[in-house]
């Protein structure tokens, strides 16, 4: 592909981003990888080039664009060889006319911004949400040591955390396909450090997904005691399995929940539990440098769904702790409607029976009853943390 045509393919891709985006379609990553499995033709430079020309321009937009071409004319308005390839040419573009509409640039959409402020995300904070995230692994302590590693990584500060640059195939490495690390970042890693669970102990993973935190929690625990992962996606918790027995991770039971009937689902845990994860489901704000094209997709609407889901999800969570044992919850999001508003409600629901334990991490500033990993400062995706004891 010439370098217009490459051009006029990042622009076709982006239309059927902004397409998904309207739609709640498939992510930029799959469509971007779907698009070129239909153009055998493109070589991996090609591939190389027309993906960093679309996530240029998503990042570069704040609300939608209304076309593909308004934002990569976005791009080309400070970028004078980019504007070259808009020559009509064969497989290029079509020239720039005076009058065309050009995409608005921005962190995110206005209202969005208002609420990042509202939770004290702005300037550099804010900037920093659209980087280009590195890439984190965990040693599984169940497989190997880090002389095991694959080259080119440093230490993080996690436990068991180790970065590697941006774009490293580290899944074709024999450490990834042996089951000695895991791709995790290593804000993720810190979260379940919050839950310090100890071996031998019984707990659940109530909003596991694929396990990634499930996994991490079972290397922690030495693979003793019990572990339960549940989730009401079952592809996304079929996956486990597969990837528990890669990790060498066992006392895993996986169980599919029924949304409203949690509670009836787990009676034989209620009160049982030393401790109780809850990753929540959330609007992904603290993963835009992974997902950049998700800040188009949120509304006040489905943000207020998620806050609604998380609160019920956090009393379900404190039904199945015991006396004494702990419940910690876990959004990756930097809103506090999200965070520290969501765990003052938490506290304020549950009165005299819970008191809060801001976990010590060594990254994250206090937030409310919380913690508060960002981009910026901790360089690790974002999450609030908050961990409440049982009286």
């Amino acid at each position: 592909m010439t370098p217009a045509a490459r051009v006029q393919a990042a622009i076709e891709v982006l239309d059927l981003v902004i397409a998904a985006a309207r739609s709640n379609g498939a992510p930029a990553d799959r469509i971007v990888s779907d698009w070129f499995k239909a153009r055998r033709f493109a070589g991996s430079g090609d591939r190389r080039a027309v993906r960093e020309l679309v996530f240029r321009a998503i990042r570069a937009c704040g609300e939608i664009p209304a076309r593909g071409r308004a934002a990569m004319l976005l791009l080309a308005r400070d970028d004078a060889a980019l504007a070259s390839l808009f020559d009509g040419s064969r497989h290029a573009p079509e020239p720039i006319s005076a009058e065309e509409t050009v995409a608005r640039p921005g962190v995110a959409p206005e209202w969005l911004i208002a609420a990042l402020t509202k939770s004290g995300i702005e300037g550099d904070e804010a900037a920093a949400l659209l980087e280009r995230a590195p890439l984190d692994i965990r040693v599984n302590a169940l497989r190997a040591g880090r002389a095991d590693l694959p080259p080119g990584g440093e230490p993080t500060v996690a436990a068991h955390g180790w970065r590697y640059p941006h774009g490293t195939r580290i899944e074709d490495t024999p450490a990834w396909r042996e089951g000695m690390i895991e791709v995790q970042d290593t804000g993720s890693q810190l979260t379940c450090e919050a839950v310090a669970v100890r071996p031998g102990e019984s707990v659940v993973d109530l909003c596991a997904g694929g396990g990634g935190k499930t996994l991490a929690l079972a290397a922690a625990m030495d693979a003793s005691g019990r572990i339960l992962a549940c989730d009401a996606d079952r592809a996304r918790l079929s996956r486990l399995q597969p990837r528990a027995e890669r990790a060498g991770a066992t006392g895993i039971e996986t169980r599919l929940l029924d949304p409203g009937a949690e509670l009836e689902q787990l009676s034989d845990w209620r009160g049982q539990a030393d401790a109780v994860l809850v990753d929540a489901p959330c609007s992904g704000t603290g993963t835009w440098r992974r997902n950049p094209e998700a800040r188009w997709r949120l509304t006040p609407t489905q943000l207020d769904r998620y806050v609604a889901l998380q609160a019920r999800l956090l009393d379900v969570g404190a039904a199945l702790v015991r006396p004494g044992g702990r419940l910690v919850y876990v959004t990756c999001s930097l809103l506090d409607a999200e965070g520290a508003e969501q765990a003052a409600a938490f506290l304020s629901r549950h009165g005299a029976g819970w008191r809060a334990e801001v976990p010590v991490l060594p990254a994250g500033v206090p937030r409310g009853a919380g913690l508060r990993l960002s981009p910026c400062r901790d360089g690790t995706d974002g999450f609030f943390i908050a961990r409440f004891g049982s009286l």
